[in-house]
């Protein structure tokens, strides 16, 4: 296991695919509570963790994003070997863009099959954000394989001064996958999905959806 670990991993890819494709089939309860959330004047991080799969759309839109919270850069690691996995920057032309089109916000991840064996991995990040500061921010991020979920992270920020960027790092600590469900994974291309929520004051604000796959 540790001499497959070490083998290098080749840089995952992303793409921004105009249509989300159709989740995987929910039960009449499941429909009826998304549709419950979005009636709220706002949602919590309790409301999400409560949600039993993958959202069948955004829980909010672009404008309720009123602290211009921008990411600009992120990146993945391995830590055992501090081999980069992945890495995107936005252009700098491109900040400061008006309100982003609804397919910027769900992004489609290509990672080799090996990327499944992995145990931690550091995310960093950096963002911008506008002139209101930005109090108690928090990403809650929820991992599923069809309707089975895999992991959810839960992360904070922290307080954010205005006008400021920011980076920070965050260590995932993989979930140990069975044969049977890493090889369900590769043969089941985009299957793989998430829902990451951003919340300021217990409010959500943000909501991008990922899917993924492993066989590149």
């Amino acid at each position: 296991m540790k001499a497959e670990q070490q083998q290098s991993i080749p840089p995952g890819s992303a793409t921004f695919p105009s249509q989300m494709p159709r989740p995987p089939p929910v039960t009449e309860q499941a429909i009826t509570t998304e549709a419950e959330l979005l009636s709220k004047s706002h949602i919590t991080p309790n409301d999400v963790l409560a949600l039993p799969g993958i959202t069948q759309g955004f829980l909010c839109s672009p404008s309720a994003n009123i602290y211009n919270i921008e990411f600009t850069k992120f990146q993945i690691r391995d830590l055992d070997t501090q081999h980069i996995l992945f890495e995107i920057a936005k252009p700098e032309e491109q900040e400061n863009e008006e309100t982003p089109a609804e397919s910027a916000r769900y992004v489609r991840y290509r990672f080799a099959p090996n990327f499944l064996k992995l145990k931690t991995v550091g995310a960093s990040v950096e963002f911008k954000v506008g002139e209101i500061p930005i109090h108690h921010f928090r990403m809650i991020e929820r991992h599923f394989f069809k309707d089975r979920l895999l992991k959810c992270f839960d992360f904070e920020f922290g307080f954010c001064i205005p006008n400021s960027r920011n980076n920070c790092e965050h260590i995932y600590n993989f979930p140990q996958l069975s044969q049977q469900l890493m090889d369900d994974m590769i043969n089941n291309p985009n299957e793989t999905r998430s829902d990451s929520f951003y919340f300021v004051d217990n409010k959500l604000v943000m909501h991008n959806k990922a899917d993924y796959s492993y066989d590149a």
